[in-house]
């Protein structure tokens, strides 16, 4: 599992960043781009969710 050093190497690869599951809902205000879905991928990379809504670097 591939865990990126900042959003920016992240969002090369997933645009909308990744989420946790698919029900999760970003509070974060509004993005252009639907998160891929990938628990191992979002846990090797939760530090990069800012504002803890099992989303990590949405755009």
């Amino acid at each position: 599992m591939k865990k990126y050093k900042n959003c920016a190497e992240l969002n090369k690869d997933y645009k909308g960043g990744v989420a946790r599951s698919a029900s999760v809902k970003n509070k974060g205000g509004k993005t252009k781009y639907k998160p891929y879905v990938s628990k191992e991928l979002y846990d090797a990379n939760k530090s990069r969710d800012r504002d803890k809504d099992f989303i990590a670097c949405e755009k």
